[in-house]
């Protein structure tokens, strides 16, 4: 097999089939069997950030690109939900389904393809995001900081952002030794992204270098970009690039992780 010809069975288009929701489905009804779990998080963290960094280092920093500090952050906090929701869901959770309890094996046991399988994980970790984010909403609405009705549309982008993350999380999860493995992924990709896609700062005041990088490697740059224009009311056609961006980013790694993962997946 030639390098070229080894590259392109990474990139294979995959066979789906309706079936690929009953994977969802079956992690919808885990999920809601433990909903009082799940649900405190989201809705408890941004107001802790919130009250710490928003009226806390708020009252030092006291307007930002022409808005309360507090008002510049808190688009960013959806979109930091959006990617946890998603990337700890498909990377820690999945592992555990696919190692540990064996659930893939069990589900490819049925008419359902591993394909499906991995698919139904990507699209339930892209729920996942909505519902986090969609909860993180209600608390940001809750302190007064929404300024647009565009808010609304916040929801349908968790979820196409929460693919993004999920497929890139899948990709992870299948070259993935051990569990512990995901604590580079965690430290050098995650945290880098929480602190440098314009999420506690404006993007401009970090060196051009560093904004090139936060530009074309980190998918949080375009996705609070994109939450605080609907957020705050401040649509421009810039935005384009970045929801373009986003979907070549979601599609590249859909077909990536689908195929990496059947391939660890069949021996």
């Amino acid at each position: 097999m030639t390098l070229l010809t080894r590259i392109a069975s990474y990139f294979k288009p995959p066979r789906l089939t309706y079936r690929l929701w009953k994977v969802w489905r079956r992690n919808f009804d885990v999920f809601m069997k433990t909903y009082k779990v799940n649900f405190f998080p989201p809705l408890l963290e941004p107001i802790f950030y919130l009250v710490a960094l928003g009226f806390g280092l708020g009252a030092i920093v006291t307007s930002i690109e022409g808005m309360r500090y507090i008002q510049f952050i808190a688009p960013a906090l959806v979109a930091i939900s959006m990617m946890y929701g998603s990337f700890f869901e498909c990377t820690y959770g999945s592992f555990v389904r696919m190692y540990y309890q064996k659930t893939f094996d069990a589900i490819i046991a049925t008419p359902v393809s591993v394909e499906e399988v991995i698919a139904g994980e990507i699209l339930w970790g892209a729920t996942r995001a909505t519902i986090n984010s969609t909860i993180v909403l209600a608390v940001v609405a809750a302190f007064g900081l929404v300024s647009s009705p565009l808010c609304l549309m916040i929801p349908l982008v968790a979820f196409f952002a929460g693919l993004t993350f999920s497929a890139i999380a899948m990709t992870f999860t299948a070259i993935a030794p051990n569990i512990d493995f995901f604590n580079y992924p965690g430290f050098l990709f995650i945290t880098p992204m929480f602190l440098l896609s314009g999420t506690f700062f404006p993007l401009e005041t970090l060196p051009p270098p560093v904004q090139d990088v936060a530009l074309v490697f980190l998918p949080l740059t375009h996705l609070v970009k994109i939450s605080r224009a609907l957020i705050l009311g401040d649509v421009s056609s810039s935005l384009l690039l970045s929801v373009g961006w986003l979907a070549v980013v979601t599609i590249v790694f859909f077909v990536l992780s689908l195929n990496l993962m059947k391939k660890r997946l069949i021996k």
